[in-house]
């Protein structure tokens, strides 16, 4: 199969490379997110006279006819043609023809997988947002239900005070009260577009940045067209947030199961989240 990229090359890429520099069986999780900054460009394109009204609406089209097979599953990504860009690329290709190679105008794989990048990472975190509300409801709705249950406070697994659970329960609401926090203001920093920023330079077609970036809903286009394709540190200020809430689901859980211990006795957790013991029929394990 003939590369995308391949122009000037004269031999079929060996079977291993390709194995080797696919990134297509994990990143084909941003296929949503490719085709959506896809559809934005395009319309910019046409929009900038840089391609015609008549091929911004076949590349439209056959985006939509892409994205509809992939709900449905009836999409086949390929190895050789290395991630979902240009499998995205080949699919439009076959769809609606050569013209589909048009959408690739004015941009590279550097801006392109960047810009599904912050999409992606923007739709879990505000996920991630509504997970932690989720928890603080159900802690809130236990700690209503506890408003007299008194129980021992402890410092180094030793008795020390007496609280009421409901107030032990409300500590954790706090915890992802703050990690709640965290990520909605991370997003002060995902929500930047680096679409049209090139492989590194950006492009000397007249592209409009501000109209993608209003397009997918980002706050602000990257200033610098260097650091647009190689920031990648809103990721990591994501999985950092993510380790803390991590953290605080295992105090959590760990409490739970220490609770739910024969040497503790202050609650039982339902059968659904417990499993048993294959030689000690007697055990009930969180």
């Amino acid at each position: 199969m003939t590369k995308l990229w391949g122009g000037r090359f004269t031999k079929e890429t060996d079977k291993l490379v390709e194995e080797y520099t696919a990134s297509i069986n994990f990143d084909k999780q941003l296929v949503y997110e490719d085709i959506e900054g896809s559809l934005a460009h395009v319309t910019m394109l046409a929009d900038k006279e840089i391609i015609s009204a008549e091929e911004r609406d076949q590349i439209i089209r056959g985006l939509v006819t892409i994205r509809e097979k992939v709900a449905a599953g009836k999409v086949d990504y390929s190895v050789a043609n290395e991630d979902i860009h240009m499998n995205i690329e080949r699919m439009l290709i076959d769809e609606i023809g050569p013209v589909g190679g048009k959408l690739h105008t004015g941009r590279s794989r550097n801006d392109q997988v960047a810009t599904d990048f912050h999409l992606y990472v923007r739709k879990q975190t505000k996920i991630m947002i509504k997970h932690l509300e989720n928890v603080q409801r159900a802690i809130i709705s236990q700690a209503k239900d506890n408003m007299d249950t008194i129980m021992p406070g402890y410092t180094h697994l030793q008795r020390a005070q007496p609280i009421l659970f409901a107030h032990h329960l409300l500590a954790y609401f706090w915890m992802f009260q703050r990690d709640k926090q965290r990520l909605e203001d991370s997003l002060k920093r995902v929500n930047w577009s680096p679409l049209g920023a090139g492989a590194l330079a950006g492009t000397t077609f007249p592209i409009n940045r501000e109209q993608t970036a209003e397009m997918l809903q980002f706050d602000q286009v990257y200033p610098n067209s260097l650091d647009a394709v190689s920031d990648r540190d809103f990721a990591v200020e994501f999985l950092s947030v993510c380790s803390i809430i991590m953290t605080h689901l295992s105090r959590l859980s760990e409490e739970l199961i220490t609770w739910s211990s024969q040497e503790f006795q202050f609650i039982e957790l339902d059968d659904a989240f417990c499993t048993g013991s294959s030689i000690m029929p007697q055990k009930k394990e969180p």
